[in-house]
């Protein structure tokens, strides 16, 4: 059997015949069977011989790979016996003696080293060619084939400088793939990876000079600058050299704060517009088209391909207004010299009340074709058939401008090749067979804006660019939006655009503003609601009404108090009419100017008026009753769900937590549009209830600022109708979340109006679990007498309601009171208490909660190994139910347990990944925690620049807060400048 390149395989392991790895213990395989590769000395020969890639190695090179300079005296007999006994294990052939030595042939692919070295070179390969994603993915693979140290185990000079080949390359190609993800902008992901990395190999100058740059890119200069401190001084002391000129230009650079050093997007290139002019029937094109690029080559393809052979059809489809005939008409431009024999265009008038009939179209065409009007048949079948027959050998493009249907189109299509035909509609034409189906969406940004500046002039956006940024925004990028504002400033010269952009801002008159001339938004619209059904009618007005980007099926059907069967038909109906986007499978959405348009239907149409109500009521229904579900899941035996306000109309069921979690997270902004738009008396006590059991989207960090707004629009709406049930509840909520950015005195001012409003209402939920927030804040605040007392405060309450998952989490709290006040028995055995309560209940975050206090006592009483064990089930908990604050809050407290444990590096990493995982949402507080924990695993380290860089930036986060931490950094810094002396 010989080494046969062309059959490398790309996945390790193989799972059919023999198969060999080095890059880790060595091991030999046939199937999934292991085999016995035999003494460490015979492992060394089946080493020596892979490694060589079918070679032949003589007797002497086999004894010096396997003894060096002094070999047994019988070491040739013992070389040819291990290799005696190799040949038995491996499948005859394999093993071969050629001129006094040995060879191994294997398959490329079943050896993991040639597997890896195939991956790297496509990965270098995919790295050329500029795709540093799949690049980057590939050399991930590359790097999971390793299983620990290469030839581990193995005897022998020959495998020792293998090992260290192979984990120099092992190292080079790390470095490679981090680079490549600090080109795709994954720079504070990388920090934690690196400086782990730094740690372990202190003299490796490329990591720290991938580091300084991860850093740098992350916000984080001064640390950047302080690691190239650290080794120049490591490099100096150990090896007696300075850092290599790429380290000490890169450190240049970022004192300069060079700004090439953080990589810019380019921009697509620009596509010019064609050339080609003929006199035949289509429409001039606009001058000042704009983008649609990628569509324009896609259509044009499309329109070419057939060469002759076969008719080519294409059909566009998109709102009205969204420049489906501007588009299609350019594209026709451009490619009319590929039709020698001409062009026809028709308007088919299919948004209007008549639309066109065939037979007239097909009439006016045969004319056009130069068919005698004597000729021309009078039943559409024949007309058709001779359009048919005169198209016959011609290349004609035919523009179908505006159709209504596919019935419409099919008489007025070429029957043979040679001819193009490019259709636009707001239907779909799903039912034209044959045809390319293409959905035009609203321009891009960057292309709404070079629009409304090619029509306005850039003289007049040089100093208004933002406003027109707004302008078009307001547009929602609709192209024939954007052209009527445009064409109102242009007639307008002593208008600004800010004038303009603030007319549009009041979105109740802005489809009346979006007018000019003969040209607006709202009559096109009109043209497509005219032709809906009834029901269709109903459903498009009521879903205009709820406030979020888009809409489930299931909160669809909700609204229109449909079976999700009916509604889909309904929902799809209006998807093909282009009133309606779908924007997955189940989700649909409309364009921002329909929404409002279809919200004025409704205040217009919808009779009697309650109906709006009613259908906003449903859908607070369905999000609550789905809410609660997914609450229950998450914290079992939890007595909040017993004390919500009823809802009428059911919810989705989950029975699987990653369903329910999916469900929760995925319709986050709908479920906080929904409560938010819920204001009114009717509404109001759901719409709180409603934020408070989805109260994870606001513990995880993943929409904090959503649902702090959402939380303090209802406590405004409920103080101003005076409903003190709705205030105390919705004030609470707001007091909760402020709690993660640590923003304790704003909660101890909140109290009070809490507690007002709770007592007015008689709300013991709210009252016991702001006496548990007010211990927190207590606590937090080393003010552990007050901590103590809110908190047997909410003990009691909780009890009294038989609410145990409450009772849990006050007893993990209580935990961390005796902690602090050095009662080590009593927070080790409340601590207990909870993880008991919880686990009773069932596996839940609030179960993960309590591990989390369990592991600060365990900390703190020196039992390092079990706090690990804990804190880390509780990380799993934490990262499965996408808890992204506690997860971070748990690195950072396992970054405490490795720096107690004289496991600085691993401090280091846990630390680093905790800012990782905490910069948006942890707040500033949390932030100089960590970054204090990891000065104090750098300076242990040896890092003692960066080091001192972190706690500097800590400290100007504590002063700013006027932290009590401040003292401490402060005494960390003076302590490594005086040990510096």
């Amino acid at each position: 059997m010989t080494a046969s390149p062309e059959r490398t395989s790309l996945s390790w392991p193989p799972t059919e015949g023999i198969r060999f790895a080095v890059l880790g213990p060595v091991r030999v395989w046939r199937g999934n069977e292991v085999l016995n590769a035999g003494s460490p000395q015979q492992r060394a020969l089946l080493s020596a011989l892979l490694l060589r890639q079918g070679r032949v190695a003589n007797a002497g090179e086999l004894i010096d790979a396997l003894w060096g300079e002094e070999p047994p005296l019988q070491a040739l007999a013992a070389v040819r016996t291990y290799a005696s006994r190799l040949r038995k294990t491996l499948d005859p052939g394999l093993l071969v003696s050629e001129n006094g030595g040995y060879a191994l042939r294997v398959d490329r692919g079943a050896l993991d080293l040639h597997v890896v070295e195939d991956l790297a070179q496509q990965a270098e390969n995919l790295r050329e060619q500029g795709d540093l994603g799949q690049a980057s993915a590939l050399i991930d693979r590359t790097l999971s084939v390793w299983d620990g140290e290469p030839l581990a185990g193995v005897p022998g000079p020959y495998a020792e400088a293998q090992r260290v080949r192979l984990e120099e390359w092992r190292l080079q190609l790390l470095e490679a793939r981090i680079d490549m993800d600090l080109g795709l902008g994954r720079h504070a992901e990388a920090v934690a990876e690196l400086t782990a990395l730094a740690g372990a190999h202190p003299l490796r100058e490329r990591l720290r000079e991938l580091l300084m740059l991860a850093l740098y890119r992350s916000g984080r200069q001064s640390e950047a600058l302080a690691v190239y401190a650290d080794i120049h001084r490591l490099l100096a002391d150990e090896l007696g050299v300075d850092p290599r000129p790429e380290l000490v230009e890169l450190q240049r650079r970022i004192l300069e704060s060079d700004r090439s050093l953080v990589p810019t997007p380019q921009a697509p290139p620009k596509t010019s517009p064609s050339e080609h002019r003929r006199p035949y029937q289509l429409p001039a094109t606009v001058s000042d088209f704009t983008g649609r690029a990628s569509l324009i080559q896609e259509l044009t393809e499309v329109l070419l391909s057939d060469e002759g052979s076969a008719i080519s059809v294409s059909a566009l489809t998109g709102l009205g207004g969204i420049g489906k005939t501007t588009l299609a008409v350019h594209i026709a431009h451009q490619v009319r010299s590929r039709f020698p024999d001409g062009q026809l265009y028709v308007d088919l008038q299919g948004a209007g009340p008549r639309a066109a009939e065939p037979d007239a179209v097909l009439d006016y065409f045969l004319r056009a074709l130069d068919v005698p009007s004597s000729a021309i048949p009078n039943s559409l079948e024949e007309r058709a058939a001779l359009y048919r027959a005169t198209l016959e050998g011609r290349r004609i493009l035919i523009l179908l401008d505006n159709a209504r249907t596919a019935a419409q189109v099919r008489p007025l299509l070429p029957g043979t090749g040679g001819s193009a035909v490019l259709i636009t509609s707001r239907t779909r034409m799903v039912d034209l067979a044959g045809a390319h189906l293409v959905d035009l969406d609203v321009m891009s940004p960057d292309e709404a804006l070079r629009l409304f500046t090619r029509i306005v002039g850039e003289e007049r956006l040089a100093a208004e660019r933002e406003a027109a940024l707004d302008l078009v925004a307001a547009c929602g990028f609709l192209p024939l939006a954007i052209r009527v504002v445009a064409s109102r400033l242009a007639a307008r010269r002593t208008w600004t655009v800010a004038v303009l952009a603030a007319k549009l801002a009041d979105e109740r008159r802005r489809l009346d503003e979006l007018q000019a001339g003969d040209l607006a938004v709202k009559a096109t619209f009109e043209l497509g609601y005219g032709q809906l059904e009834p029901e269709q009618a109903r459903a498009f007005r009521l879903l205009g009404l709820a406030d979020g980007p888009d809409i489930s099926l299931a909160a669809a059907a909700a609204v229109l108090d449909l079976p999700e069967e009916d509604a889909e038909d309904l929902l799809e109906s209006l998807v093909n009419t282009s009133l309606l986007e779908s924007a997955a499978p189940g989700r649909y959405r409309y364009h921002d100017l329909v929404r409002l348009y279809a919200r004025a239907c409704a205040e217009r149409d919808e009779h009697p008026v309650e109906e709006r109500e009613r259908a906003l009521s449903r859908l607070l229904d369905f999000y609550l009753a789905t809410a609660t579900g997914v609450y229950a899941i998450e914290r079992p035996g939890d007595r909040l769900v017993e004390h919500l306000e009823p809802t009428t109309y059911a919810g989705l069921v989950f029975h699987d937590r990653q369903r329910a979690l999916d469900w929760l997270f995925g319709e986050a902004v709908c479920v906080m549009a929904c409560a938010h738009q819920s204001t009114t008396r009717p509404l109001l006590r759901r719409a709180v209830d409603l934020l408070w059991v989805t109260r994870d989207l606001s513990e995880s960090g993943a929409f904090p600022k959503q649902y702090e707004s959402t939380a303090v629009a209802l406590r405004d709406a409920a103080e101003a109708v005076g409903d003190p049930h709705a205030t105390g509840r919705a004030e609470l909520i707001v007091a909760e979340a402020k709690l993660p950015p640590g923003q304790f005195d704003a909660i101890e001012q909140q109290a009070s109006r809490v507690l007002t409003a709770a007592e007015a209402s008689g709300d013991t939920q709210v009252m016991c679990r702001l006496a548990s927030l007010r211990g927190i804040v207590a606590l937090y605040q080393n003010r552990h007498d007050d901590a103590a007392a809110h908190f047997g405060y909410a003990l009691d309450a909780f009890r009294s309601d038989g609410d145990r998952p409450g009772e849990a989490g006050v007893l993990c709290n209580l935990s961390r009171v005796r902690l602090a006040l050095g009662d080590m028995s009593s927070a080790l055995s409340l601590a207990e208490e909870g993880v008991a309560v919880y686990d009773s209940l069932g596996l839940s975050v609030r179960g993960a909660n309590a591990r989390y206090a369990l592991g600060l006592a365990l900390t703190w009483a020196s039992r390092y190994a079990e706090a690990r064990n804990v804190l880390n089930e509780a990380r799993k908990v934490f990262q499965d139910g996408r808890q992204r604050i506690w997860e971070g809050l748990t690195h950072f407290r396992l970054a405490e347990v490795d720096l107690a444990d004289q496991r600085p590096r691993e401090a280091a990493t846990h630390a680093e990944q905790a800012l990782v995982i905490l910069a948006d949402m942890g707040g500033q507080w949390r932030r100089a925690n960590i970054l204090t924990v990891l000065g104090r695993a750098l300076h242990a380290l040896g890092e003692t620049d960066r080091a001192r860089a972190c706690w500097h930036d800590a400290l100007g986060i504590f002063d700013e807060l006027n932290a009590a931490e401040s003292q401490e950094v402060r005494d960390l810094l003076s302590d490594s400048a005086r040990s510096s002396l």
